[in-house]
């Protein structure tokens, strides 16, 4: 696809990132010369510098030949304007990134009149999934598929786990347990593991299951932990006003700590149900004042990912809650992984995530249709989820009969609202939806899991 992004702050530089490494021909707009010439120097694309709401500069990116334009500028308004000159200027499909919580009960309305592809909003992507760790502590990242009826969750095997010195094959036996274990990441290497493979401490384990019957997994191996009751957030920004907002709905007491006192005056207007309290999140002393040795969920939230990261780290050595940390750097992630951090949450990455996702379903595919993706191990395996739509070499044959490749596993079977973890005595159907978990990057369509 020819792809023009927008502006090139950090989400704008990530997406350019991404989507040339799935082999999108990509052109970056941006009023600096600076942040362009930061994007074309390390990333294969094009830069124009301009205002990106100009129909000239837009002309000057190719916008008569383009089939995608992604507005991240920042400015709400400004993303809005952008797409609806693109959208007259050169008939492409157009996604704006719109963050302000007032146009949030608007996006539907929004997306329809201005005739927009996709509106996102990394807060709120970025809030809804730090609230299903909260809702869900035992595990430190979950996916959702079938619209949440069937999930990917992610835990750590410590060394008091069942299943550390635990042979794969065993946990649909010795446990009883009818779930897929997808993927596990060893230190720097992801593994799609067979039968025989035995888990260690520290292995980080992916497996599909329902809800409940995850429940009942966590308790069995010993990691269960008990349901978020109350939340301390450190950070009054929008992903904090986000989450606040959905963890009381959820019935989650939820305490925000803000250093900025008209910030907190807003957020105490906004959140009449939240304890906000003005002061110094990094302050190790207000911090046990408010109780954090009690809290079930601990979540860092401030602008600077140092802060974050040292803030979690003082949480986890003073409660035995559940701490996620929210990161903007995507290079920490080398460092992130010897500081055994709970969960981190890196916004920029759900964003492209969810774009890169669209972009590759709109690639023609004969056999079937990429309905989700999910990046995981940071960004060194995927989750896809296809619907079947005609027969082809994958379907009406035994899986065990497939000739799959190595780095494939598939994980579950929808088929008409009834989920079947398979076994080699199983098929797929046209009609199933079927996900899949692979090391092999930039599938979209379901035949690629074969080897011929």
């Amino acid at each position: 696809m020819n792809i023009i992004i927008v502006g090139c702050g950090k989400v704008g530089s990530t997406l350019a990132a991404q989507l040339s490494g799935e082999k999108h021909n990509i052109v970056v707009i941006d009023l600096t010369q600076e942040k362009v010439s930061a994007v074309t120097d390390t990333v294969d694309a094009k830069g124009v510098v301009g205002n990106g709401i100009s129909f000239k500069v837009l002309q000057e990116a190719g916008i008569s030949q383009a089939d995608l334009l992604i507005s991240v500028m920042d400015s709400d308004e400004q993303n809005l304007l952008c797409c609806c000159i693109a959208r007259k200027a050169g008939k492409c499909r157009t996604i704006a990134r719109v963050r302000n919580p007032l146009y949030n009960e608007d996006i539907t309305f929004l997306r329809e009149e201005l005739g927009l592809e996709m509106i996102i909003n990394p807060e709120l992507t970025s809030a809804n999934e730090i609230a299903r760790i909260l809702q869900f502590p035992s595990a430190v990242k979950i996916d959702s598929f079938s619209k949440g009826l069937l999930e990917m969750m992610h835990f750590k095997v410590t060394e008091d786990c069942v299943l550390n010195g635990f042979t794969l094959m065993n946990i649909r036996s010795k446990l009883d347990m009818d779930l897929v274990i997808c993927v596990v990441t060893r230190g720097d290497e992801v593994i799609i593991p067979r039968g025989d493979f035995v888990f260690r401490e520290g292995d980080v384990v992916g497996f599909v299951s329902k809800p409940q019957i995850a429940t009942e997994f966590f308790r069995k191996i010993g990691i269960e932990k008990e349901r978020t009751k109350n939340a301390m957030i450190v950070g009054g920004g929008k992903i904090s006003y986000y989450l606040a907002q959905r963890l009381l709905l959820s019935g989650i007491s939820t305490k925000i700590i803000e250093s900025n006192p008209a910030r907190c005056q807003e957020l105490a207007d906004l959140l009449p149900k939240a304890t906000v309290i003005c002061g110094d999140g990094t302050d190790e002393r207000l911090l046990l004042q408010e109780g954090i040795q009690n809290a079930d969920g601990f979540v860092a939230l401030t602008g600077l990912d140092e802060e974050n990261i040292l803030i979690s780290l003082l949480a986890k050595k003073l409660s035995g809650g559940k701490v996620v940390t929210k990161i903007n750097r995507v290079n920490f992630n080398a460092v992130l992984s010897d500081m055994q951090l709970d969960t981190t949450v890196f916004p920029r990455l759900l964003t492209a995530d969810t774009i890169i996702k669209y972009a590759r379903s709109r690639q023609e595919s004969m056999g079937s249709d990429m309905e989700n993706l999910y990046r995981l191990e940071k960004g060194r395996a995927e989750a896809l989820e296809f619907y079947i739509k005609e027969k082809s070499a994958v379907t009406d044959v035994h899986i065990s009969k497939l000739p799959l490749r190595k780095d494939i596993n598939i994980c579950s079977i929808n088929r008409k609202g009834r989920f079947i973890l398979p076994t080699g005595n199983d098929e797929i159907n046209v009609g199933d939806r079927v996900v899949v978990v692979t090391t092999r990057l930039g599938m979209n369509d379901i035949r690629e899991i074969l080897t011929k």
